[in-house]
Parts: C-alpha cells; structure tokens; sequence
C-alpha cells in the first residue's frame, strides 16, 4: 500500500488523466508479455484494479474477455487517481516478489507517464504525492458513522486478503477477510432496531438479531446465507478455517475455491455496510 491522505480511500481528490490509463493498460500487456501465458498476469493486474474500483474480481473465460475486463476496471479505479496509482504500483511489486524474472515498470517509468499527462502526482514509495491534484468529485459517500480509522481498517485488511490470493496462501486469504466479515458485524452492536437495540457481541447472534428484524424481506435469506458460508467456512469438516480443519487432503483449498469464498465475503460486506448505513439513518 501507498502512503497517501486516508480521506481519499473514501472520496476521491479527482480522477486519473485519461492518457494514463491507456499508457499503463499497454505497459501492463507488455508485463504479460513476458508470461509463458499472458491470461495470469491480465488477470492479477485486473484484481488490483477491481479492489481500487470497489468491485469483486472474476476470472474471465479467455484473455480477449479477460483484456475487456481489465480496461472496463481501469476506467471504473481511474476515479480515484490515487486509488488507481496505488492499484498499479501494488500489482507490479507483488509480481516483482513471485517472479523477480519479470520485468515490471519502475517508479522512474510511472513518474513519466503521470508526468507526461500531468495527472498531479508523483510516486515516492512508500508516499504519493499530490502535485496540483484535480479538483475533488462526487463519490459514494460510505456511512458517515464509521470513522475513517475504521474504514481504512477495512481496505487495509481487503487488500491483504488479496495479496495471500497472489501469493497462493489461501486458507490464509479467507481467514483474513472472514475475520473482517465478523469485526464489521461488531459495529452493529447498540444500534436501534425495532423496539430495541442490538445486543449480540459475536457474528452469530448479531446475524439472528438482524435477521429478526428483516423478516420476509431479501435481507432475511441473505443473511442466512451469509450464516451459513461463516458456519461452513467455521467448521473443521468445512473450510476449517477458523477452528482448525480435520486431517485431510480434501481440507486444503485450491485457488479458485479460495478466491469464491473472498469474493462472496467481500459481496456479504458491502451488504452489511449497507445495512449499518440504513439502520443508522432510520434512527
């Protein structure tokens, strides 16, 4: 991760020049290039880019599709220039540390083209730097009651579920962002629901009582589901992620099997987000 202005995980300072996005999409395909196989280095820099953007990563059925959709998530990350630097500079190095054959662009070949199509900032790693930014945009606006501290707890621990997935460590991947799933449960403890307040401290009983509340609405079944993947993923004859696993090779997780359940996490987080900013504005 970069060094930068924690605001602006939140609310973008302004968007990336147009000029760069291009200018990197091709130095990211000459990367791949250098790949026996071009798709896994298409579809690394493309889950970088989708975490910038806020959106979950799939894997594409083929490098044509897999290029679409890398540049529709460069598009989506370039309106947060510095979420969008960030996102590059990050996919480069941890391709750098897996494969040290690989040549990835240096901070010297970014500052070049961020000058070149005067974006406003300057890498300096671990800082980026504003140099005239743009002018800030309308974002999202997330929930105005988690604090920036907490918000930034939550993209922190994102992105290094994300560099496990990288690094192929993926029991330690859904353990990272299963973990994060239950410390945002947490943030609905007291708040007003129904007649009453939510009482549980843990995942489980914060769920049911959520669930309560939701009756026959969508929002009931999803957080069933959301129960049932923590109950899974929980279990040592499941994911065995969480209290240990049983002794044998079908616990271990292969890398797509990891990568589903981060993305289904990540999908059940931003709806428990949701869900806080509701409840908090119906008060």
């Amino acid at each position: 991760m970069l060094n930068f202005d924690p605001s602006w995980r939140f609310r973008s300072p302004g968007k990336i020049a147009r000029g760069v996005i291009d200018e990197f999409a091709v130095l990211i395909k000459r990367v791949a290039g250098q790949y026996g196989q071009r798709q896994p280095i298409i579809e690394h820099y493309k889950r970088y880019f989708a975490d910038a953007a806020g959106r979950p990563a799939h894997q594409s059925s083929s490098l044509s599709w897999a290029e679409s959709d890398l540049d529709d998530y460069m598009r989506e990350a370039g309106d947060n220039a510095p979420m969008f630097i960030e996102a590059f500079f990050d996919a480069g190095q941890a391709i750098k540390n897996q494969n040290p054959e690989l040549v990835v662009p240096d901070t010297a070949m970014i500052n070049y083209v961020l000058g070149t199509h005067e974006a406003g900032y300057e890498l300096n790693p671990p800082q980026l730097i504003a140099r005239n930014a743009p002018s800030p945009v309308a974002m999202e606006i997330l929930p105005p009651s988690l604090d920036a501290q907490a918000l930034d707890k939550i993209q922190q621990s994102t992105k290094q579920a994300e560099e496990y997935l990288t690094a192929g460590k993926n029991r330690a991947a859904v353990q990272e962002i299963l973990w994060l799933l239950e410390t945002v449960s947490t943030a609905f403890q007291g708040i007003p629901v129904g007649d009453g307040t939510i009482q549980g401290k843990y995942f489980n009983k914060i769920a049911d009582e959520l669930r309560t509340h939701r009756k026959g609405q969508v929002a009931e079944q999803a957080i069933g589901w959301m129960k049932t993947l923590h109950g899974y993923l929980s279990s040592p004859t499941g994911g065995g992620v969480r209290h240990g696993a049983t002794l044998s090779a079908e616990s271990e997780l292969s890398a797509h099997e990891a990568r589903l359940f981060c993305n289904l996490i990540r999908s059940y987080l931003h709806f428990l987000l949701d869900e806080y900013d509701n409840l908090r504005d119906s008060r």
